[in-house]
């Protein structure tokens, strides 16, 4: 039998930041890095970068040349993360993936609508702002709003962002300030180690952002 799921896939619960990030990067090869991370400052959880308000406390990249730091070996990884344990786990966008970023309930009903479909899926990540972003293959930011327009729709208008070179996500089980952890919805696995192109997808996720646009237009009117 060959590796397990279990082997394959990082615990949400309890495991270390470390572990994850050596393991994105030793299983799946993807780059990481590490990002901010959260302290506790006079009974609250503050993030690390010192902003009050930050957007996304112990969650971010916290230099503007993170790019460069970013590493597929898990070595390095494991030495970045022993430095600061509490940082969070980034994966940046472009490289051997890209990210289709989709409002929560637009892509969980997408979800259901490919398994049905049998399509072929990668990996899926749930975030504690309540979006979601399916993993394809890199090129797809720059393709998503053309192809959204062909299907008659405007990618901005039903809040259906492709996310590529340039940009990062936030990987279990980091933790966006008192919000909650990322979590996958569809975790990473022996089965879905060959991404999908955002063709196969495209369509699937634009109906239901669609949909669902449309549903938040008529509850305020």
């Amino acid at each position: 039998m060959g590796v397990t799921e279990a082997a394959q896939v990082p615990q949400q619960r309890g495991e270390q930041l470390l572990d994850a990030a050596v393991r994105y990067a030793e299983e799946r090869h993807w780059d990481v890095f590490p990002g901010t991370w959260l302290e506790a400052v006079e009974g609250r959880e503050l993030c690390s970068c010192g902003e009050a308000a930050c957007p996304l406390p112990g969650a971010h990249a916290d230099r503007p040349g993170w790019a460069g730091q970013a590493t597929g070996s898990g070595a390095a990884a494991r030495r970045m993360w022993s430095k600061q344990p509490r940082a969070s786990v980034l994966l940046p966008t472009g490289r051997t993936f890209d990210a289709l970023d989709v409002p929560e309930s637009a892509g969980f009903l997408a979800l259901a609508r490919m398994e049905r479909m049998d399509l072929t899926l990668g990996p899926v990540t749930c975030t504690p702002d309540r979006r979601m972003l399916f993993f394809v293959l890199p090129g797809a930011a720059a393709k998503a709003s053309e192809l959204v327009r062909t299907l008659g729709w405007n990618a901005e208008a039903i809040d259906l962002v492709g996310r590529g070179e340039g940009h990062y996500l936030a990987a279990p089980p980091t933790r966006v300030g008192g919000r909650g952890a990322v979590q996958w919805a569809r975790k990473p696995t022996h089965a879905n180690r060959w991404l999908p192109d955002v063709d196969e997808l495209i369509s699937p996720l634009a109906y239901a952002c669609a949909r669902e646009a449309a549903d938040a237009r008529a509850r305020v009117s």
